[in-house]
């Protein structure tokens, strides 16, 4: 029974440690430094430097109207659970975390870049962690999600009209400084997202064509024990038959196969592009969801 609902528990559980890392990242490093975070969360730091409700409360009420328009037109009892979890724990959090006596409520520093780099790093892999567990955080999520399924936008073009608001609005009310160093917090936390999500699993694809097809790919089963596929493919100015050698490598094979490569035939053509994961033999195995 267990195992049966292990993976479920499992989501919850990194949805739950998820919005606490967020929690941490904005009040330790972006509500003492003013730097919005964007989304529901950027509109309620503004709305708490004015009137002093609190940032958790803001966000939960926030959240409210766009949760049921997201239930109506998303729709989905998995997307409904899992956001009211993510959006309620994020803002229990939020002010939760503000009651334990060891945390430093002021932050830790007053050097913006630091506040900066720190809060998008801190949030970002939180961010990831929710999103890893197929949860969404609410706020601008939804509404991307909504703008893309109703107009056909984009999802990163409604997070970068959304986000790019309300940095905006935070320009005029912590200043233009402040709201340089939210946009690049914003653009790193991002980075940091794609990188919890894939992890460190970034590997490298080549595609070689060539005319001594068999003393590259003998090279790279032995001297590299990487495995590598035959295809078929055909020259579109002489029309002549031209296989393809295509393999899957690590970053730091790279340079091995260029130089096994380049000995066994310099006229050779490779293309070496980037693959965010790679399952199999040889690389990370398959895993039950």
């Amino acid at each position: 029974m267990m195992k049966k609902y292990w993976p479920t528990i499992r989501d919850y559980i990194l949805i739950l440690a998820g919005t606490l890392v967020q929690a941490v990242g904005l009040r330790l490093f972006m509500v003492p430094a003013q730097l919005a975070s964007g989304g529901i969360s950027g509109i309620s730091q503004l709305i708490n430097h004015f009137t002093g409700w609190p940032i958790g409360l803001m966000v939960f009420i926030g959240n409210i109207p766009l949760f049921l328009l997201g239930w109506r037109l998303l729709g989905g009892r998995r997307f409904a659970l899992r956001t009211l979890v993510a959006v309620l724990a994020f803002s229990i959090f939020t002010e939760a975390v503000l009651w334990l006596p060891f945390f430093p409520k002021d932050g830790i520093t007053k050097d913006l870049v630091l506040n900066s780099l720190y809060g998008a790093v801190v949030s970002g892999f939180g961010y990831g962690l929710v999103y890893r567990a197929q949860g969404t955080s609410g706020g601008s999520d939804i509404l991307a999600r909504i703008l893309n399924r109703w107009r056909g936008i984009p999802m990163t073009q409604s997070y970068l009209m959304t986000d790019t608001l309300v940095i905006l609005a935070a320009g005029f009310v912590f200043g233009w400084e402040k709201a340089l160093y939210a946009i690049i917090s914003l653009y790193v936390s991002g980075l940091v997202v794609d990188s919890t999500l894939e992890g460190a699993g970034t590997v490298r694809t080549a595609m070689i064509v060539t005319n001594r097809m068999e003393a590259i790919y003998d090279r790279i089963l032995h001297d590299m024990e990487r495995g590598v596929t035959l295809l078929h493919g055909t020259g579109a100015y002489t029309m002549d038959p031209r296989p393809v050698m295509y393999c899957v490598i690590t970053r730091s094979e790279v340079q091995q196969l260029k130089t096994i490569v380049q000995e066994a035939d310099p006229q050779a053509f490779m293309v070496i592009g980037v693959a965010h994961e790679a399952l199999g033999e040889g690389f990370h195995p398959f895993k039950k969801a």
